[in-house]
């Protein structure tokens, strides 16, 4: 078993297993090596990746995104710029040996669609980092399969309930790797989100189904965006808080305001808020780093041909966005677990304080 600690400049640890993707951090820690208590702001360097290696996406271009009821919030539909050149992307990795545990290969497209993915994965593992993917399915084969069996810590699968989607969960759970759904949850998905919990129709084998918000970004409506006054949004996470469910399930930190004011059941050390900018950052393939993927402002962003990653991590953008955080939703008994929710776009958070008196 591989396990990583790291001592942070900020007075932490942070652990890693290599092996199942199980991360744990102390918090701030006095001059006796004890913990305080107090929780970690953020990290001298980022500890995940989201690292956006495809310009264009094969899957949107041919429409099917938008034939399965999907809203890509990279422009998936429409956008066709080119990949991240397989140099660049050894250039990143090598900045992150032994400062960043993990990443997240996406972008604009299914990652096992870049011309040169298995020499990406094998790079990742060759600098001593664990990738991981997220992909419609459309283009999988078992030739890419093997290969992210043999370098990647998990696989997602976006999901579309094509035949391809099921296609792609049953090759990779064939090949052993740990298969994660990944769902987009917004209105008009709700009600299916309660049907799957509630039937448990989760299919055979994947590990978890992960919960994502939708967005109102890129071709992501604001008329999809969830609201805590529908009642199938308490349905939600009252189902999520039962023992038996919430062991089945993940979701993603634009969740937490949500799951903090509605879930007192679920402990919220085993949960974390927004990490983008604390602990995470997103890199897109035009090489633009920025806290958060979802950010297509470029009001944060700055360009790793003019300057490092750990430059920019520790610059006075990314100084802006953290300082954003440390302003909202004072006064709040949930701000120490949510952080108040998204710095960009906070009519996503669902805790139903946020638009009434913290904003």
């Amino acid at each position: 078993m591989a396990i990583r600690r790291f001592t942070d400049r900020g007075g932490f640890i942070s652990i890693f297993n290599d092996e199942n993707g199980d991360y744990m951090r102390t918090g701030i820690l006095d001059a006796n090596g004890i913990d305080t208590g107090e929780e970690p702001f953020c990290s001298e360097f980022p500890q995940l990746l989201d690292i956006g290696i495809m310009g264009h996406c094969i899957h949107g271009l041919n429409g099917l995104c938008s034939s399965c009821g999907v809203e890509c919030y990279q422009s998936g539909a429409y956008e066709n710029q080119p990949n991240m050149i397989f140099e660049y992307f050894k250039n990143i990795i090598s900045q992150c040996e032994g400062r960043t545990f993990q990443v997240a290969l996406g972008g604009r497209g299914d990652p096992e669609m870049h011309e040169n993915f298995e020499d990406i994965l094998a790079c990742c593992r060759h600098f001593g980092i664990v990738p991981n993917i997220t992909t419609s399915g459309y283009g999988l084969t078992r030739s890419l399969s093997s290969a992210i069996a043999k370098y990647c810590g998990a696989a997602a699968v976006s999901w579309y309930k094509t035949s391809y989607t099921y296609r792609a969960i049953d090759m990779l759970l064939e090949k052993g790797v740990t298969t994660n759904i990944h769902f987009v949850l917004g209105k008009n998905s709700i009600s299916e989100a309660v049907e799957l919990l509630e039937q448990n129709k989760i299919p055979q084998g994947v590990s978890r189904i992960i919960f994502l918000l939708h967005k109102p970004v890129g071709q992501g409506s604001r008329e999809r965006v969830l609201s805590i006054e529908d009642p199938l949004t308490r349905d939600f996470f009252q189902l999520i808080s039962k023992p038996e469910i919430v062991e089945k399930i993940g979701f993603d930190s634009c969740l937490v305001p949500g799951i903090a004011a509605h879930c007192p059941q679920i402990p919220h050390e085993s949960y974390d808020a927004c990490e983008a900018g604390r602990f995470s950052a997103y890199i897109g393939p035009d090489l633009k780093m920025t806290p958060c993927s979802f950010d297509k402002s470029d009001k944060f962003a700055e360009s790793l041909y003019e300057k490092s990653i750990s430059d920019i991590w520790n610059g006075d953008k990314f100084y802006g966005y953290r300082e954003a955080f440390k302003k909202r939703c004072q006064g709040c008994e949930f701000v120490s677990r949510c952080l108040g929710g998204c710095p960009i776009e906070g009519e996503i958070n669902l805790c139903g304080k946020y638009n009434q008196k913290y904003k």
